[in-house]
């Protein structure tokens, strides 16, 4: 078992500095993706699929191509070709043959608003126009929009060639069930064999959109020479950059991506959708193009958080302790494979010690827009399943929710499914500290309820690099290649800051394009604190190691005779005590006359992440004559390891939460038969605002992480993993009515409560 050792003191980790990017977003001066309007710029739109199914028979842009105004037109025959294959690991797979068609259609339109062609003109009115005028004939096919629909055998093939992957024998039918995934622990059987208590619920919801306030939007300029530059609204321009070469033929060295400020993302933004169309209509027309997606574009076209239909079964002791846990889980992926099934089974039950579990997972292909991740993909679906059970569990033993799950806390080096072991310790430690807040005693009103829940989510590592220097003044320049969406410029200061012992305001952090930076993968799967924040304090501590040694060459003496603290270089000894301290300042000045400038680059593929664990407990109160349910009190609990920025630690919390909300109470599509969206838009698509949130309490638990020098876990996503169910249950303990469904809006709500037929 892991010892938790005591927080450190910082002197400036830990402090709550102004953001980097706050004068520039506030005075409305930052840049965004539609913000860029290189000379001679042309207008990009789409060409989207009227139809949610349908056999492209010909396309025919002929007399699009002849407006005048319009300098390019691409469809899917402009774009090579790629191979079909699957590559990457196990939970990240992906197939480009897909990608690409995701893109832009070739043989077949996949589901309504999917792209057919691009137009580029000199204005927005000639661009619709010149979309008109495309005459495409289609041989319209049945379709299939809902999970369990296209589970069914009869169901309409979204693929006619698929057959499930992963499944011996090999299937002697297609289906829409693209791929399979099991793993267990210990024996199932016999744990439920020994159990005294047995619970078991099949638990569902509908796909929910990530809700960025900025919709998609780049701009691709392709030089003569066959190079190109690339701004892009992204949570990762490398990819951006990497997936536009792939789908255009180009290289990826010929391309220059630049990382845009990005108007939310929370994991919608790390799919590729604009970039290659724009970057082909730029080569076509010989201008640079600018393209912005519609808010009814993005709600039609990119990627929802999949629907789900997951069954939890789990077997406890009578005094609580859990012997045995199942899950079956089946993911919509949208119309090419891709959900984030296998992080649902990975994490439905791993903050918990179960020695005996099973978990099997489905990818499932309908015909609506591909899936994309958002926050936690896949967790907080099957987690809403489990707390759920959990909460029902906990009733029939007559126990606290907190003390059942506190008995059942996963500890470091037990076992988890996917041949995984849990690796770090804290989080019945953060569950009895929020069982302990004054809040969770407090009485209820009428028609109140209180709901408990528990998240995980395992974070990640991966490629990030850092480039620092030391400017001639003495101030600190910090580079990366990780888009700022929760704050990573302000904690990668702070970090520097702290190593280098230097005020903050003497460090200036700054996103550099693709030339200017080496590698950094997206920023996703709360990362970029943790690996981005890594390779930081490595080029630091190689640029320090350069100012020492400058300072041990001007007092002639060994570099092992030279400390670095407080933003100096001091002797280490009283041996060499009769040199004064050189600061940075003072190096930087004598840099060119000693030796040279100061600076290093550092990269590195991060392993050693620790995985985020949350626990939450909120009431709502529930009006039974409309169905409505208000959530007065939301109190959040994270382990962070080591909070850089509190603010943001505390706003990562609370953002999590109120989308957490939203999915539970109010979001989900709503299609037609006709496999059309109804609700794309923010009228009839229904996120929380303000006034339909409580106070979000955030409590930030720091329980270092020794593979961080600072300790960091990663805080985006595990608030949202707990939140879906935290409210579910709050709403069964004030309704007396399980729902099963999300979102319980008040029609759903109130249909339960009609059924039931008893006063709350």
């Amino acid at each position: 078992m892991n010892e938790i050792a005591p927080k450190p003191a910082f002197r400036y980790v830990g402090t709550r500095p102004v953001r980097p990017d706050g004068v520039a977003k506030v005075t409305g001066t930052a840049r965004y993706g539609s913000d860029y309007h290189p000379p001679g710029v042309l207008w990009g739109k789409m060409l989207r699929s009227p139809h949610a199914h349908a056999r492209i028979l010909s396309i025919d842009p002929t007399r699009a191509e002849a407006l005048p105004g319009v300098l390019a037109v691409v469809t899917g025959s402009d774009f090579p070709d790629l191979p079909f294959q699957f590559s990457g690991p196990e939970r990240l797979e992906r197939n480009v043959w897909y990608d690409l068609r995701n893109v832009m259609a070739r043989e077949k339109a996949y589901y309504h608003g999917h792209p057919l062609a691009a137009v580029a003109a000199r204005d927005e009115a000639t661009a619709k126009a010149a979309l008109a005028l495309i005459a495409v004939e289609y041989e319209v096919l049945p379709h299939v929009t809902g999970l369990e629909e296209a589970m069914a055998e009869d169901a309409p093939l979204v693929h006619e060639d698929m057959f499930t992957r992963n499944v011996t024998p090999k299937p002697s039918r297609p289906s829409n069930i693209a791929r399979r995934w099991e793993s267990t622990v210990g024996d199932v059987a016999s744990g439920f064999a020994e159990a005294d208590v047995i619970v078991e619920e099949t638990f569902r919801n509908d796909p929910v959109h990530q809700g960025y306030i900025e919709p998609h939007a780049c701009v691709a300029e392709y030089a003569g020479d066959g190079t190109a530059h690339l701004w892009v609204s992204s949570q990762g321009h490398f990819q951006m950059r990497d997936l536009t070469a792939l789908f255009t033929g180009m290289r990826a060295g010929d391309i220059r991506a630049t990382a845009a400020e990005i108007g939310g993302g929370f994991g919608g933004k790390t799919k590729v959708y604009l970039e290659p169309v724009a970057m082909m209509l730029s080569k076509k027309a010989g201008r640079p193009v600018r393209m912005v997606m519609t808010r009814e574009e993005v709600f039609r076209a990119t990627g929802p958080g999949s629907d789900t239909r997951v069954r939890v079964k789990i077997g406890a002791k009578k005094d609580g302790t859990i012997v045995a846990g199942e899950a079956e889980l089946a993911y919509n992926s949208g119309a090419f494979p891709g959900s984030p099934f296998i992080n649902g089974c990975l994490c439905v039950f791993a903050q918990y010690a179960i020695p005996n579990q099973r978990t099997v997972a489905v990818d499932v292909v309908s015909n609506r827009a591909m899936t994309a991740a958002y926050r936690a993909p896949g967790a907080p679906q099957s987690n809403f399943a489990c707390e759920g059970v959990l909460d029902v569990l906990a009733k029939k033993l007559g126990m606290d929710p907190f003390d059942l799950r506190i008995r059942n806390a996963i500890r470091a080096g037990d076992p988890q499914v996917g041949d995984r072991k849990m690796s770090h310790d804290g989080f019945a430690e953060m569950l009895q500290r929020l069982k302990a807040h004054p809040d969770y005693a407090r009485p209820l009103g009428p028609n109140q309820g209180r709901g408990v829940s528990t998240g995980y989510w395992h974070n990640a590592g991966g490629d990030s690099s850092a480039t620092v220097f030391v400017n001639t003044d003495g101030t600190i320049s910090v580079a990366t290649g990780s888009p700022d969406i929760g704050g990573s410029r302000a904690s990668m200061a702070l970090m520097a800051a702290e190593t280098f012992g230097i005020p903050y305001e003497r460090v200036h952090s700054e996103i550099h394009d693709t030339a200017s930076v080496g590698y950094s993968f997206i920023t996703g799967g709360s990362r970029v604190t943790f690996a981005t924040g890594t390779a930081v304090v490595r080029a630091c501590e190689a640029v320090i190691g350069q100012l020492k040694a400058r300072a041990a060459q001007i007092w002639g003496v060994e570099v092992e005779a030279v400390d670095w603290s407080d933003g100096a270089a001091r002797p280490s000894s009283t041996n060499v005590g009769r040199f004064e301290a050189l600061t940075i300042e003072d190096l930087a000045a004598k840099a060119s006359a000693t030796g040279g400038h100061f600076g290093a680059s550092h990269s590195e593929n991060m392993t050693g992440h620790a995985p985020g664990v949350s626990a939450m407990f909120c009431d709502v109160e529930v009006d039974s004559e409309t169905g409505a349910v208000k959530v007065v009190k939301f109190v959040a609990a994270q382990d962070a390891g080591q909070a850089i920025h509190p603010s943001y630690v505390e706003g990562q919390i609370q953002g999590a939460v109120a989308q957490g909300i939203g999915w539970a109470l109010n979001e989900g599509y709503v299609y037609g038969a006709d496999g059309v969206l109804q609700n794309a838009g923010w009228l009839d698509y229904r996120m929380p605002v303000a006034s339909d949130l409580p106070m979000i309490e955030p409590v930030v638990v720091e329980i270092p992480n020794a593979n961080h020098p600072y300790g960091v876990k990663g805080v985006a996503e595990a608030g949202m993993v707990a939140a879906l169910a935290c409210v579910a249950n709050a709403v069964a303990d004030a309704a007396k009515r399980r729902m099963t469904h999300l979102p319980i809006n008040p029609p759903r709500l109130l249909e339960a409560l009609d059924e039931r037929g008893a006063e709350l």
